[in-house]
């Protein structure tokens, strides 16, 4: 009783405390207060809701059963839509704060919200090595749902919250990428309501202009249902060697070689200044060596990037196994490292022990507490950036981020790009080896402004034929978009589909310049 005396007790001042600070001054300068007494709990009631869920549809086989029912009501909103005139453009009815993004978007206030309740694992075809699934499902939900079984995915994006629709109609890469390419290259077929009405199903073989045109297309062209993706065997671990790497050239050969060796199963790079970095490359295996397991993903763990720093640090080399679940997630617990800015001690070991259990809390919770306040001084004074450029200009763009952003550290991940029709391809006729850039925390260049600094970084992202994720933030006029992105597939199908009254273009939804 006397414990439950003195937690009351905490929380009464507490109280207090923010009383006479104001809500909003705590949020903005002492939002590890907020996080950790109210985000880190809710997030964990989330999280067991969720689980709850999934595990009741699997024991009653519900989700196979009801899916048909759920796709039957989507189409009855578009009938609906189509009877009320078509006044408006349609979107899906889930809210802007419940999406990875950092984006709110706010045309969903304006647009017919079509709810879309589609989250099961509907099936897992081990002849055919494909596993069909509904656009909500998360990357945590998935490998949990599959490892168990001996298979995964082969490009898991890292963030357990990821969806496949998000995945999708945006885009997603890992470390297998190299092999694989993106989310994207490894889905054989998609399910679509189009703005008819009518259920569509789209391969390489069958509808394949649609199949090309659907990734980053941002829902613009049809609600997606269903999805069918690869599946590989999974192992029970990764055996990673780190290697530390100094000189910037030295590094971006490093990194160019190993991303070529179709032997390493992934390769990684964290750059933690202009010249200093750590590149890891890994292999599965069912075998390891038990002295050298290091199960990453426990909650009382070093973060991730801290720990391979580690090996910066004391300049050395070094070989772990860690279970493959637990380095398909590896840098969750932190946000890659957005967490230390929220959590300043959150690395610190007596927090990792005593309250790691909690960590992360839920990208949708801290969008929807974040407030105008922290939005504004977010966009001015933070970037969460991913720049996909040609391998052949690697040293020059990280030139360019350091002197634009002056970030770090900063995420190198190698992807193949395939020559295929869609937004995103490589300028020639082949295949072409890319990078993607991932830049997220404060920049240090002083006199940092977001809109000219971010311009400038498209812009030369752009002369060097590189895409920007479309997740982030985006300060491109209509003509420097479709620079960089090729939409002639895109906007030949909008046509064909008659989309232009039913959906936005994806330049709308996405860039500052257009939303309102």
């Amino acid at each position: 009783m006397s414990a439950l005396w003195s937690v009351g007790a905490g929380l009464l001042l507490l109280l207090l405390w923010v009383r006479h600070r104001g809500l909003e001054a705590v949020l903005v300068h002492h939002r590890w207060v907020f996080v950790c007494f109210f985000l880190l709990p809710l997030s964990i009631l989330f999280d067991i809701y969720y689980q709850l869920r999934a595990w009741t549809v699997w024991r009653l086989h519900s989700a196979p059963r009801l899916h048909s029912q759920r796709v039957r009501h989507i189409q009855e909103q578009v009938q609906e839509w189509k009877n009320e005139g078509s006044k408006r453009y349609m979107c899906t009815g889930r809210p802007g704060w419940l999406t990875v993004s950092l984006r709110v978007g706010k045309y969903k206030k304006i647009h017919k919200n079509i709810m879309i309740n589609l989250m099961d694992v509907l099936d897992v075809d081990s002849e055919r090595k494909i596993v069909r699934v509904e656009p909500l499902v998360t990357m945590g939900q998935l490998t949990a749902h599959l490892n168990p079984m001996g298979w995964t995915i082969p490009v898991v994006p890292e963030l357990d919250d990821l969806t496949v629709g998000g995945l999708i109609m945006g885009t997603g890469i890992e470390s297998s990428s190299h092999i694989h390419g993106l989310f994207q290259h490894t889905c054989v077929a998609y399910e679509l309501v189009l703005a008819d009405g009518s259920l569509v199903r789209c391969s390489p073989t069958e509808n394949s202009d649609l199949f090309y045109a659907v990734p980053w297309s941002c829902g613009t062209l049809g609600f997606l249902v269903a999805a069918e993706i690869k599946m590989v065997p999974a192992k029970k671990y990764v055996k990673i060697h780190y290697e530390p790497v100094r000189g910037l050239q030295k590094i971006c050969e490093k990194f160019t070689e190993e991303s070529k060796k179709k032997e390493n199963s992934f390769v990684e790079g964290l750059l933690y200044s202009l010249d200093e970095a750590v590149i890891m490359t890994g292999v599965l295996t069912d075998e390891a060596e038990q002295s050298k397991i290091n199960k990453i993903g426990n909650y009382y763990k070093p973060w991730f990037f801290k720990h391979v720093e580690n090996y910066l640090k004391a300049d050395r080399t070094g070989t772990e196994y860690i279970p493959s679940r637990h380095y398909y997630h590896r840098h969750t617990r932190s946000i890659f490292w957005e967490l230390q800015d929220i959590i300043p001690f959150g690395n610190n070991p007596v927090f990792r022990y005593l309250f790691g259990w909690m960590v992360p809390p839920k990208i949708s919770l801290l969008k929807l507490t974040q407030g105008e306040t922290i939005r504004k001084l977010y966009e001015q004074h933070h970037v969460v950036q991913d720049m996909l450029v040609p391998m052949k200009s690697l040293e020059k763009s990280i030139q360019t981020f350091h002197v634009d952003l002056n970030v770090y550290p900063i995420w190198l991940c190698p992807f193949i790009l395939p020559n295929n029709p869609g937004m995103v391809h490589p300028k020639g006729d082949e295949s072409e080896l890319y990078v993607d850039i991932g830049a997220y925390g404060e920049p240090k260049r002083k006199q940092f402004e977001a809109r000219a600094s971010m311009r400038q970084m498209e812009k030369f992202v752009r002369s060097v034929h590189g895409f920007q994720m479309l997740y982030a933030d985006c300060y491109m006029t209509r003509e420097e978009f479709w620079e960089m992105f090729d939409g002639s597939l895109y906007h030949k199908l909008r046509e064909q589909m008659n989309c232009k009254d039913a959906f936005p273009e994806v330049y709308d939804k996405i860039c500052k310049a257009a939303r309102h």
